[in-house]
Order: C-alpha cells, then structure tokens, then sequence
C-alpha cells in the first residue's frame, strides 16, 4: 500500500477555481482501479489550505494516477499552477 498527503497552499482569489478543480480530480481519481482512497480536505481555520490524503494499490497504481489524464489537467494544469507552496508527507502505517 502507498500512502502519503499533499497539502497545497493558494491565494483567496483562486479559492472557487482550486474547489473546483479539487473536486474533479477526486471524483476521477477514485474510478481509478488502483486508488484506494482519494479524500480532499480543507484546512479548519485555513480556506486556503487543501490536504489530500490518498492511498493506492501498489507504487504502480499511484505512478498511473500520476499519468493519468485527469491529474495532468486538473492537478498539472490548475492546481500547480496556482499553488503558492506544496509539500507531501509519505506515510507508513503502524497497524
């Protein structure tokens, strides 16, 4: 299993186009057979924060997610277009 966050920073301005965005991805990215979980969130006290917290299959299933054409046109051609800062956190699970 490959787990891992994405948190993403933006300007207020963007706040309407990153949701939307943000919402396309997840709805195509969990159709994908590899993906396991694929959850959006936005930040308590920070709106223009978005965490995304997803689980694949295999390094395989989340290298197609990358690939894919729905994360090179909403991920690739929105959100790292407007993202101010972004970082990712790989995660191992205790259990």
């Amino acid at each position: 299993m490959v787990t891992f966050t994405v948190r993403m920073t933006f300007h207020a301005e963007d706040r309407q186009e990153i949701a939307d965005a943000v919402r396309k991805l997840a709805e195509a990215s969990r159709q994908e057979p590899g993906c396991v979980t694929y959850i959006p969130h936005s930040v308590q006290g920070d709106s223009d924060t978005v965490l995304i917290y997803e689980q694949y299959r295999d390094d395989a299933a989340a290298e197609a997610h990358r690939q894919s054409d729905h994360f090179k046109k909403y991920a690739v051609g929105c959100l790292y277009q407007r993202m101010r800062e972004r970082a990712r956190e790989d995660l191992i699970a205790l259990i």
